[in-house]
């Protein structure tokens, strides 16, 4: 956008996931490193997150070429996708987490160009898995593809470390925002005023920690999510001696003391943990707070242990007009990030 208008000014805002989608983008995974030795294992869960996403929205998938295209048709025929409602974009990926690479969508229903994008900088977490030329560039392929404007900010910023409540509010962590691997000369107030500019809100409020084990410095979407304007679910460690425990308690202690723009408390749902996930001696960022709220759907990962029918059923109180889906993540989390890393919705007007 050479417009010199930041999207704020101009009207624009991230609406809440909760608000309904047009579509939900993902990158195929293709990358072997991010899951070494098990690439193969992921694509049947993958797939089955494609096809519970189809049932309510279109799904819009980045693939490098027509062959990674057929066997993306392959996987999801086979997991009984309905392939009506997914489309595939010749957009080249370094890796498969869209949330985080992908075009962050704002809107304006009251004016005639009632949606665009803004392209955030994206270095792979402070530069820890080059390349990611691929990845940074991939909200302006799309901005090019769906003939919308693009902004760019200039930034390094990623949407699993932003969480919102659609009336104003943003939801982050120091952790992550202010580490000097991603925009070492800016401090937190000027971050701020980059939230406010380019994401359209109004108030920012941090917690300061994310959980042991998540390479990308304690995303938010592992930690703290709004289930809707007024209430956020964030998750607790139950036992005392896990590494969790005192981070987590910290972030709770945090969130309590937080008011609204409109003077409110938060209305807080505890969310357990699940049992550690370890796999080749590295624990794993395992989390129920990594949902996505799907037009029909709240889906959300599970890790084989005994506290996930507890965690969907809390999750489900939250969300009664949608329906509550376990997919296993057991495999996917060894990429160290699962369906909610893995997505990025595009709202309707």
């Amino acid at each position: 956008m050479k417009d010199s208008m930041v999207p704020q000014q101009a009207g624009y805002y991230f609406p809440a996931e909760f608000h309904r989608h047009a579509a939900t983008w993902l990158s195929w995974p293709h990358k072997e490193a991010s899951w070494p030795g098990k690439i193969q294992t992921i694509y049947p869960f993958y797939s089955q997150f494609v096809k519970e996403l189809a049932k309510g929205e279109e799904v819009r998938i980045n693939v490098a070429d027509q062959v990674m295209k057929a066997a993306a048709i392959r996987h999801l025929e086979a997991a009984g996708v309905d392939m009506e409602m997914v489309s595939f974009f010749l957009h080249p990926t370094n890796d498969a987490w869209c949330r985080d690479h992908g075009p962050a969508f704002l809107v304006n229903p009251a004016t005639e160009q009632k949606k665009v994008i803004v392209d955030w900088n994206y270095n792979a977490w402070g530069n820890k898995y080059p390349p990611f030329d691929l990845d940074d560039v991939i909200p302006t392929l799309v901005g090019k593809a769906l003939n919308l404007p693009v902004y760019h900010p200039g930034i390094v910023m990623e949407g699993g470390s932003v969480e919102f409540n659609g009336k104003g509010t943003l939801l982050t962590s120091t952790c992550c925002l202010l580490n000097p691997n991603r925009n070492p000369h800016l401090n937190q107030e000027q971050i701020e005023e980059y939230l406010r500019n380019y994401y359209g809100v109004e108030q920012i409020l941090w917690v300061k920690e994310g959980i042991v084990g998540d390479d990308t410095d304690g995303h938010i979407d592992d930690t703290v999510r709004f289930v809707d304007e007024d209430t956020v679910v964030t998750v607790v460690e139950e036992d005392k001696q896990d590494e969790n425990y005192e981070l987590l308690q910290e972030n709770l202690r945090d969130l309590k003391k937080m008011r609204l723009l409109n003077g409110k408390q938060l209305n807080i749902v505890e969310l357990p943990m699940p049992d550690p996930v370890v796999y080749e001696d590295q624990r794993l960022p395992a989390s129920y707070a990594n949902f996505y709220i799907a037009n029909e759907s709240v889906i959300v990962p599970v890790f084989r242990c005994d506290k996930d029918e507890k965690a969907l059923q809390l999750i489900q109180e939250c969300f009664p007009a949608r329906r509550v889906v376990g997919i296993d993540s057991t495999d996917i989390i060894w990429g160290l990030g699962s369906f909610h890393c893995l997505s990025q919705q595009e709202p309707e007007i």
